[in-house]
């Protein structure tokens, strides 16, 4: 499959459609050519929080049982599904999202192992940022990885999608201490490519059957496209989606900075798009989170001005804010939270503006969507 993009019009998750396309991306991929009875296979699915398959949020268990009849087809049978969503890592959290999300049944049926050792370990790297990550145990030992993804917009990278989920491979808090080390966008960009490069899925497989807009991951509404997405390249993956999108891909830190490392096209390329390509068609009129578009003036100040202009965008960019009716203090905001600058008092979530770092970790993990994201309407 190289850097094709296959695309199929699946249009909802109990269709025949959905079982038929993941055989077809996996008999057109070179990679899962190679699975047998001796593969040792790691599913990774966007998990992120306790929500169920409706919300949006994370990878439906339809999209993972099609996954695991073509690899038990192959032979494949030593399969682990493993994640490690923001917040704590624990086996209790852990066992508890398997639940809420649908993948305990599935994987119970399948056989399939669902992790909960909650264990990490390191991985030196050629990164540009990184030279050592700390990977949840499951990365180190498996010989096949399948990056399961779900297609949704981010109020932090504008997308997530293939390169984005792998940054669930880093334990627990330990994505807040990511934030903390790199918190431009740009750097924190250079950093996902560092962690891409590193864990270097074999196959991605991108759930946008019922996709999320608006102000995702977490806090966006569903969008039904009626597509899955196949490549062996996630980053070509990723362009094909900032194009449904209409998502400038330099807009994209990560993407961005994957091109300026050479291992990613400047634009995409529609001749990779293979199969029902029309189902991976441009959507005018997808809602993209607060800020997407970037909110540069520079190039418009006098040239007098220019140098007060980095100071003015950081004082208009978006920036969590919480909704105190909706707030009910569970403090998974405080917990979270890269810098520790929100605190819960009186049963309700306060955030200090002068550490906020705008990760808008607060925003993806807040349960009730208490945490909005506020932008100044006279730069929209």
């Amino acid at each position: 499959m190289s850097r094709e993009v296959y695309c199929y019009a699946v249009p909802e998750y109990d269709s025949p459609a959905l079982e038929a396309a993941v055989e077809d991306i996996f008999a057109k991929s070179a990679a899962a050519a190679s699975l047998s009875a001796q593969s040792r296979v790691l599913l990774k699915p966007n998990l992120l929080a306790k929500h169920a398959p409706e919300k949006a949020v994370t990878t439906h268990p339809a999209v993972v049982a099609a996954v695991c009849a073509a690899l038990h087809r192959r032979g494949a049978r030593h399969i682990t599904l493993a994640d490690s969503p923001g917040g704590q890592y624990t086996p209790g959290v852990m066992k508890a999202i398997y639940r809420t999300s649908g993948l305990e049944a599935v994987c119970g049926k399948y056989g399939v192992a669902l992790y909960t050792g909650c264990r990490a370990r390191e991985r030196r790297t050629d990164g540009v940022r990184v030279r050592e990550f700390n990977l949840i145990e499951p990365v180190h030992e498996a010989g096949f990885i399948i990056d399961l993804p779900k297609i949704k917009t981010h109020v932090m990278t504008g997308m997530s999608c293939a390169v984005k989920n792998l940054f669930g491979t880093i334990p627990g808090l330990q994505k807040a201490e990511m934030h903390m080390r790199f918190p431009e966008k740009e750097r924190f960009g250079e950093m996902l490519v560092d962690l891409c490069e590193t864990v270097r899925p074999d196959l991605v497989i991108a759930d946008g059957i019922l996709a999320m807009e608006g102000d995702g991951p977490a806090g966006g509404v569903p969008r039904t496209l009626g597509l899955l997405l196949g490549s062996e390249d996630a980053y070509t993956l990723d362009l094909a989606v900032c194009r449904l999108m209409n998502l400038p891909a330099r807009n994209v830190p990560y993407l961005a900075a994957a091109m300026a490392r050479g291992v990613c096209a400047e634009t995409l390329d529609e001749a990779l798009l293979c199969g029902d390509a029309a189902a991976a068609a441009p959507r005018a009129d997808y809602r993209l989170p607060a800020g997407s578009g970037g909110v540069s003036f520079a190039h418009k100040a006098p040239r007098p001005l220019r140098w007060a202009v980095p100071g003015v965008e950081r004082l208009i960019a978006p920036r969590p804010k919480i909704d105190r009716r909706k707030c009910i203090g569970c403090g998974k905001c405080a917990e979270i939270c890269p810098g520790h600058t929100i605190a819960v008092r009186d049963k309700k979530a306060r955030i200090d503006p002068k550490g906020c770092i705008r990760c808008f970790c607060c925003h993806e993990m807040c349960p009730v969507k208490a945490i909005e994201v506020k932008h100044f309407r006279v730069f929209q």
